[in-house]
């Protein structure tokens, strides 16, 4: 196996801007655990906390206890947001597709721009966004399978829109003949997220190598894998 990928800057995190009211439940009993951001909206402190919980110890051995420990929050101010542990689960998951569609379709959207030029530039994002939150992405990877059957469902769909905006740009290239059409779309999207599904496995944030230049690299990995012979990459 290759040595870990080694970057000098520590990744960063995305925060919510908005701020809260003190929900009903009592007060926060404490500073928050684990260098969370007291400042924070409760809500993205309870996301925080559990996202990074369900990283380092798993969903199923971290407690709703040890989550409002670690936000600096009461039981009763997490009910008033969260319904359940699954409920955080399936938000930890959705916050971040959120992001991710949102940027997909600034770039999908860009008709007067090449496809090449707009699928390297979605691909780039994916591998850049999951590496800005990576606890998040970790979670969602490792946990989404013990949702319950409904909340799996819609976590399913949900990705598989995402995923089949991001395939119909290799489509598209492959119709107008910017891509080479004797690979199916399909299996071009799975291979590339599987890379993507194993950041976490491999990336380290004190490394050399920035989420820039790794979602570089995976975005020029997959243009030359699609690349017509005529195409100028």
């Amino acid at each position: 196996m290759a040595a870990p990928a080694r970057r000098a800057v520590g990744s960063r995190r995305g925060r919510a801007t908005a701020r809260e009211a003190e929900p009903p439940g009592g007060t926060t009993p404490g500073a928050p655990e684990g260098g969370a951001d007291a400042a924070a909206p409760v809500q993205e402190r309870l996301l925080a906390a559990a996202s990074r919980l369900f990283a380092e110890r798993g969903f199923a051995l971290t407690s709703v206890q040890e989550i409002v420990e670690h936000a600096g929050v009461t039981k009763g101010a997490m009910y008033h947001y969260f319904t359940s542990k699954d409920d955080l689960l399936q938000q930890i998951y959705t916050r971040l597709l959120a992001l991710q569609s949102v940027r997909l379709a600034a770039i999908a959207d860009e008709a007067r721009r090449p496809v090449r030029d707009r699928l390297r530039d979605a691909a780039a994002d994916v591998v850049v966004s999951t590496l800005e939150h990576l606890d998040d992405a970790m979670v969602s990877w490792r946990s989404m399978h013990m949702l319950p059957p409904d909340r799996l469902a819609a976590v399913r769909a949900d990705r598989r829109r995402y995923h089949e905006r991001f395939r119909a740009l290799i489509e598209q290239g492959q119709a107008e003949g910017s891509l080479r059409s004797d690979v199916s779309p399909d299996l071009a999207a799975h291979q590339f997220f599987g890379g993507v599904h194993h950041l976490g496995s491999w990336y380290h944030a004190d490394g050399e190598l920035t989420p820039e230049s790794i979602g570089a690299t995976f975005a020029d990995l997959l243009l030359r894998g699609l690349a017509a012979t005529d195409a100028n990459l």
